[in-house]
């Protein structure tokens, strides 16, 4: 995919925009005022890949960065999925369904109160999207709404490097049990879907964010 490769240089625009977030938290007013039109957009950024990649960690530090909502997909499952994943049972395609209808929802509502962001309006939010048909789900979100823009960034790591982070989580329904078996769905995103942005994960944290929210701005200047 045009965009699934972590090495891709930022253009030196984009690197100067991404630096002034990193190191203010937010846009200046200048460098707000010199990208106004990036605030006619609104994005929706589903950070997404198996449990323990960091999914919660990197989808905050965008949000928190670039000024918008962030919402926690964890916290949009039935009360009877968060039983059957605490009890190690994997979810199916009929357990999913809604769950991802109430996410694409809550991501365009989420947008309404974003709008009047310096840099842009826009939401973050998590959700495994394991299967390019749970993707294509969240996809529907910006018909009709041609500002509306969909980024998916999918957070890549081994399987060993997921279970020890999963395994050293404290009071978390998804046990290290539950990170073979969505392995075992998982459908990496292809180079077809150019919406994906693919990040290496297997790194410190710190490195990983820095690399997520450069690619973001990156992927703003281009749209």
């Amino acid at each position: 995919m045009s965009s699934g490769h972590s090495s891709i240089p930022p253009s030196p625009k984009a690197a100067r925009l991404s630096a002034t977030v990193l190191s203010h938290g937010i846009m200046t007013n200048g460098a707000a005022s010199a990208h106004d039109s990036l605030a006619r957009d609104q994005h929706i950024w589903l950070v997404t890949g198996p449990a323990g990649c960091g999914k919660s960690t990197v989808a905050k530090h965008l949000a928190n960065s670039l000024q918008v909502p962030f919402i926690e997909g964890d916290e949009y499952h039935p009360q009877s999925n968060i039983d059957k994943m605490s009890a190690g049972i994997p979810l199916t395609d009929a357990d999913r369904w809604d769950w991802l209808t109430a996410l694409r929802e809550a991501s365009i509502q989420a947008l309404d109160s974003s709008g009047d962001n310096k840099l842009c309006g826009g939401v973050v939010l998590t959700c495994s999207a394991l299967k390019r048909k749970y993707r294509d789900v969240i996809r529907v979100a910006p018909y009709f709404t041609p500002r509306v823009h969909l980024h998916f960034i999918y957070l890549d790591a081994p399987e060993q490097v997921l279970l020890q982070r999963v395994s050293a989580r404290q009071n978390h329904y998804m046990g290290a049990n539950m990170v073979h078996s969505q392995l075992e769905v998982l459908e990496k995103p292809q180079a077809d879907e150019v919406d994906v942005i693919t990040v290496d994960v297997a790194r410190e944290p710190d490195e990983v964010m820095a690399d997520a929210l450069s690619r973001v701005v990156q992927t703003m200047e281009e749209v």
